[in-house]
C-alpha cells in the first residue's frame, strides 16, 4: 500500500509549484514593465521553477501549508516612481496567486461531486483542491504587512523618507522574527500565523469555489 505522506506530496507538488513560480515571475515581469531589468538580466523573467524555488521556503509548503521563494532581485533606481512601483512589482506577486485560485476554484465547481468520482479523477480532484489551498494561502500571507513579504512594501510607501534607514533596519530584524515565528509554530504545533491568515483563507475558498 502506498505511502499516505508519499501520496499527499504529490497532491501538492503542482499546485505549489504553479503558485511559487507564477508568484515570482509576476515580481519580474512587473519590475521589468516598470523600468527595470534587474530580474530579466538574471533569468528570472520565466516559468522554469527551478530559477524560483527556495529548497527552505519550499518545504514549509509541505510542513506549514505556507512557505516562499527565492526573492527577484529589484532596483528601485531604475523606477520612475521608486516606492509607488516597487509597491506594483510587490503586488503583483499575490494577485498573480489569487488569480491562480479563481482558476483553480473554477475547476472545483465545474467538476462533479467527489462523493461521485472514482480512481484517478479522485486524484485530480485533490490535486486541483490543493491547488486552490496553496494559492490563496501563498496570496494571504505574502499580503501581511511584515518585512520581507510583499504586503510590507504598502507599509514602506507611507513610511517617512528621512527614516527610512530606520525602516530598513526594523525589516531586517523583522525577517528574523518572522522565521522565528514560524519555527515556533512548527516546534510547539501552535501555529500563530495560521490563526492570523485562517478566516481571510476560508473567505477566499468560498468566493472562488464556494466551499
Amino acid at each position: 500500500m502506498a505511502d499516505p505522506d508519499f501520496i499527499r506530496v504529490l497532491l501538492i507538488v503542482p499546485g505549489a509549484l504553479i503558485g511559487l513560480t507564477f508568484h515570482e515571475a509576476a515580481h519580474a515581469f512587473a519590475a521589468w514593465k516598470l523600468g527595470d531589468p534587474t530580474a530579466k538580466q538574471l533569468g528570472r523573467l520565466t516559468l522554469n521553477p527551478l530559477k524560483h524555488l527556495d529548497l527552505f521556503g519550499t518545504l514549509m509548503i509541505f510542513i506549514v501549508h505556507f512557505g516562499w521563494a527565492k526573492p527577484v532581485p529589484v532596483n528601485v533606481a531604475n523606477f520612475r516612481h521608486p516606492k509607488r512601483d516597487h509597491l506594483i512589482v510587490a503586488l503583483a506577486g499575490p494577485a498573480t496567486n489569487f488569480l491562480l485560485a479563481a482558476a483553480f476554484g473554477m475547476l472545483i465547481r465545474i467538476m462533479p461531486n467527489p462523493g461521485s468520482l472514482s480512481g484517478t479523477m479522485i486524484f485530480v480532484y485533490q490535486i486541483v483542491m490543493y491547488g486552490l489551498i496553496i494559492n490563496i494561502v501563498l496570496a494571504v500571507f505574502n499580503l501581511l504587512p511584515v518585512p520581507p513579504l510583499d504586503g510590507s512594501s504598502l507599509v514602506h510607501l507611507f513610511f517617512p523618507a528621512r527614516y527610512e534607514r530606520q525602516y530598513r533596519l526594523f525589516a531586517r530584524a523583522a525577517g528574523f522574527l518572522l522565521l522565528a515565528v514560524v519555527v515556533i509554530g512548527m516546534l510547539t504545533k501552535t501555529s500563530i500565523l495560521g490563526a492570523i491568515i485562517n478566516k481571510p483563507v476560508g473567505l477566499f475558498l468560498k468566493l472562488f469555489a464556494g466551499l
